[in-house]
């Protein structure tokens, strides 16, 4: 057998994109290492920050080092990239046409799949930092729209101490208090929209509190994490015999 080289290391089939932030991150979130059982392979995208996510120029202040930040990682070996920031779902097609391997930015590329195995009378739950920048045109980057597929959507309040800690950018909050907003978040989107059959986190920041959110809603829940290692069993397939 042949070997072949070209790489530093190798066997970290999916590339993360990662903002330069410093909030914590907990096991479960998509940007602690020790969430997966695979390894994985991070890339920091210097100087971007979340406050540059939501900026009027954003797309003139991301859309370059990030493509450029993709193409790195597929050099170094990666057969699959996803984000850590969510609202990047923004630049889905761009950042696809920009390589050559699988991009999956945003869990909502599930949605679809989510509500072919829904009865129809049941809507799909998003949860999201914040509600009022997830509209149809996010949705159609990822392939879909609302008028198809029936969503009901929640966000954190802009007071939030989770928002604080996570789009702020902040170095430290109790886990009680954080379990705190998650709970609210959850029982609050369960009594507006009862109809709700399956819950797709949006954010990966919510990524740690899965169990929790599951637990109170009754309901399946989708996130980044459970994509990401489907993704790795689908570029990286075992052997069966």
């Amino acid at each position: 057998m042949r070997i072949k080289g070209g790489y530093t290391s190798y066997g970290q089939y999916i590339g993360i994109l990662m903002m330069d932030t410093v909030f914590p991150r907990l096991i479960g979130d998509i940007g602690n290492a020790r969430t997966f059982k695979i390894p994985v392979r991070y890339y920091t995208v210097k100087n971007i920050s979340t406050d540059k996510m939501n900026a009027s120029n954003a797309e003139k202040l991301l859309l370059k080092p990030f493509i450029d930040a993709a193409k790195e990682l597929e050099k170094e070996g990666c057969r699959a990239i996803t984000t850590s920031c969510s609202f990047l779902a923004g630049f889905q097609k761009q950042l696809a046409d920009a390589v050559n391997i699988p991009v999956f930015t945003n869990t909502l590329l599930l949605a679809p799949f989510i509500r072919t195995m829904l009865n129809s009378r049941l809507r799909i739950g998003i949860f999201t930092e914040k509600a009022d920048l997830i509209h149809d045109d996010y949705f159609k980057q990822l392939g879909w729209s609302s008028e198809d597929i029936p969503v009901g959507i929640s966000g954190m309040p802009e007071d939030s101490p989770f928002t604080k800690l996570f789009i702020q950018d902040n170095l430290e909050e109790e886990l009680e208090v954080l379990e705190e907003c998650i709970k609210e978040l959850t029982l609050r989107h369960m009594e507006q929209y009862p109809d709700t059959g399956a819950i797709i986190l949006e954010c990966t920041n919510f990524a740690p509190f899965t169990n929790l959110i599951q637990s109170i809603s009754g309901v399946p829940v989708f996130g980044i994490n459970q994509l990401l290692e489907y993704m790795d069993s689908c570029i990286s397939t075992p052997n069966y015999y």
